[in-house]
Order: C-alpha cells, then structure tokens, then sequence
C-alpha cells in the first residue's frame, strides 16, 4: 500500500512545483504542506527538525524525510514511477546531465532573473539573463526533432527542467525565439496530472 507523501511547499517555489508536479503526473498519492517562507517558517523549529538547512521543499514518505527537489524526484521515480526513471545506464546518464543543468545554468540563469524580478533578490539580473539565455539555447538545440528531453516520453529531466522554464518570462527572459523550448513545455502541460505553479503579475509574457 503507497503511503501518501507529505510535500513541505511554497506555492511560488519553482523547486517545491516541480516536486508537486512529478507527484501529480506519476499517480503518487500526496498533501502539500505549505510552509510560510514570508515570515520566515522554513527558519523555526519545528520546520529544522525535517531540514536543517531550511529550505523547501521537503517530502515525509512514512518516516522517510528527503530534501532537496531532484533528490527527491529519483527518490520518487525509484518507489513508485520508476518509468520517469529509464534502468538503461546510457537514457539514465543523460537524465542525470539534466539533473545538473537544473541545479546549475537554469538555478543560475532564468530562475535567479525571476527570483529578482519577483522576490527583489539583491543579484546581478545581467548576468543571470546572459545565463538564462545561454541555457535557452542548448535546450532548444538539444530539442531538435525531439518530443522530450530523454527518450521518447516524459522523464524527471523534463520534470526538472520545466518550472523555471515556463516562467523564465516573469525574470523578463522571453521564450519567443526558442520554440523548440516551448513545444517541450507544451508536451509537459499536456501530460495527464499536470499541475501549474502560480503566475505573478511581473515580467514578460511569451
């Protein structure tokens, strides 16, 4: 029997989305617990008890606690969807390399120009918009003639991948010249499950 899994989450978080957004598309029975992030909940006991380091998102799988988000993607796509998890050791690899591109160039570039515009973060939004366009790039390269990131159906890569992607735009970063990007968006939206993250009224639309 599946337990139900606790996600410790921010409705604007774009790492605690893509964890609600696997749980959603995989089938896996879950609750989302937000945690109050503007008066400092994620930095108080007993939130510190789940994660140290406080920050979300968290999941509670029985007496299991794992945190951060592409940890707890293969954690989830290993118990319960292991089918957004490929056991081949090549379609595996590449999934990883996207695990890092996530964590890295999108962290780093569209989602650093969004957590400026959006949450006033005192960072260089040059910088993270050379970035961001950088990543946009090699994803719309990579997508050529591709329906999604690994193989031929969805994987936690393009789980990982999406949130801060489709809402590069609220960073002022357009999607307009990448429509390989955006096909790959549209194929996620399209899955059976999918969940969005909020919208806020700043930045770009494309």
């Amino acid at each position: 029997m599946t337990n139900t899994i606790r996600i410790h989450s921010f409705p604007l978080s774009g790492h605690a989305h893509r964890v609600q957004l696997f749980a959603s598309v995989a089938g896996i029975s879950h609750e989302i617990v937000n945690v109050d992030l503007p008066s400092g909940e994620h930095k108080k006991t007993p939130f510190l008890s789940l994660n140290p380091m406080g920050q979300i998102p968290v999941i509670e799988d029985g007496d299991t606690v794992i945190t951060d988000s592409n940890a707890i993607l293969v954690y989830l796509a290993r118990k319960y969807a292991p089918s957004f998890l490929p056991k081949s050791p090549e379609l595996e690899a590449e999934i990883q390399k996207f695990l890092t591109l996530a964590a890295g160039e999108l962290a780093f570039g569209p989602a650093t120009a969004r957590l400026i515009n959006v949450f006033k973060a005192p960072l260089d939004p040059d910088h993270a918009k050379t970035i961001a366009a950088k990543v946009l790039r090699k994803l719309e390269t990579h997508m050529q003639n591709r329906d999604f990131l690994v193989g031929d159906t969805a994987t936690i890569a393009d789980i990982s991948i999406y949130s801060y992607t489709a809402h590069a735009p609220e960073g002022d970063v357009s999607l307009e010249a990448y429509p390989n990007v955006r096909r790959l968006l549209s194929n996620i939206e399209s899955l059976e499950g999918f969940v969005p993250m909020p919208i806020t009224n700043v930045g770009l639309r494309a």
